[in-house]
């Protein structure tokens, strides 16, 4: 049965940190402590890229790994599947349902090497929500006994860069206890960071318990911008994956580039255990003015001064103010 862990568990080394009374071992079943982790960041930026390599490198470490694609487009599984495509849970469920089928969970969860994975899906562009669609994947998993599945690791992809409820929903509803954030060292990935800094932050004040675990940054290419971003966030970086060509070129490829043995695999050894360790922090979102005082002027326009449009430009003519035909009249009292 999956046992949520705590946020002094995960500081404490997990729920097997501290060792259980004689009559608590003979008296009650042992319970597999689940770890369920949101990683969050703009489309594009390599979350995708990430977890395939994090959730391969911690099955091979012998941790039980189940990850959860909840982006629309379907991509979070087919590096670890080598490109292949797997059928997802929303068209899986429609399609079983009009045969009047039920949905099994060998039809929608598929494995390699120890990773267990699945895609929620979404609808075809302009024909529904797509955060409605991420609930409705959830309601499925709830129906195929989602929480007495015994995993390690439970890792959910997340787009960052889209606000509506249901993108949310791990954060909202107290669904996982910590987020990752994938960012990198340009203006749009960190907006999202800061964006789902806010959201974590909000749902704290409205006595949620999600916190921040880290900020893992891609494609680094040494700015800095993206550290100083989590300095003044006061959040963790976990790894910095360098903007390298080896990486850029195997995972075009579809290759898996945190194997055990390998020349990435340091890299990716070091994030799993970071993962695994991270605190849940309540992280400090920066303002809009903070966000762009990470960059330098020059690369986000910062210095320009805003100048007010007048009726003139927008008619493109003269504009002569007319008097009010408004009658006024003087108090009668």
């Amino acid at each position: 049965m999956i046992s949520f862990l705590s946020e002094a568990e995960i500081a404490g080394g997990g729920a097997g940190a501290q060792q259980p009374s004689a009559e608590t071992e003979t008296s009650t079943p042992a319970k597999k402590a689940t770890q369920i982790i949101a990683i969050y960041g703009k489309g594009g930026i390599g979350k995708s890229f990430t977890l395939a390599n994090l959730s391969y490198m911690m099955a091979q470490q012998g941790k039980k790994v189940l990850l959860i694609g909840c982006d629309p487009k379907s991509d979070t599984t087919s590096l670890l599947f080598g490109g292949k495509a797997c059928p997802t849970i929303i068209e899986t469920s429609s399609r079983k349902k009009a045969a009047g089928e039920n949905v099994e969970i060998g039809d929608v969860c598929f494995k390699r090497d120890g990773v267990y994975a699945m895609e929620l899906g979404g609808p075809e562009v302009g024909r529904g929500c797509g955060g409605r669609g991420i609930i409705h994947g959830f309601e499925t998993l709830e129906k195929l006994g989602f929480h007495e599945w015994g995993f390690d690791y439970v890792l959910l992809d997340f787009l960052g860069d889209v606000v509506c409820g249901g993108f949310g929903l791990p954060i909202a509803r107290d669904m996982c206890q910590k987020v990752i954030i994938v960012g990198s060292n340009d203006l749009q990935s960190l907006y999202v960071a800061n964006n789902v800094c806010s959201a974590v932050e909000y749902f704290r004040r409205l006595g949620g318990n999600v916190g921040v675990g880290g900020l893992v940054i891609n494609k680094d290419d040494g700015t800095g911008e993206a550290q100083a971003f989590a300095k003044a966030a006061g959040i963790p970086i976990l790894a910095e994956i360098p903007a390298d060509e080896d990486i850029r070129r195997k995972s075009a490829a579809y290759q898996i580039v945190g194997r055990p043995g390998e020349r990435w695999a340091p890299l990716f050894e070091t994030l799993a255990a970071a993962v695994a360790d991270a605190i849940p922090n309540r992280p400090t979102p920066l303002s809009q003015d903070g966000l762009l005082s990470l960059f330098s002027s020059d690369a986000v326009g910062r210095n320009y001064v805003l100048e007010p449009a007048t009726k003139e430009d927008l008619f493109g003519t003269s504009i002569v103010e007319k008097p009010s035909l408004e009658v006024v009249y003087d108090d009668m009292l």
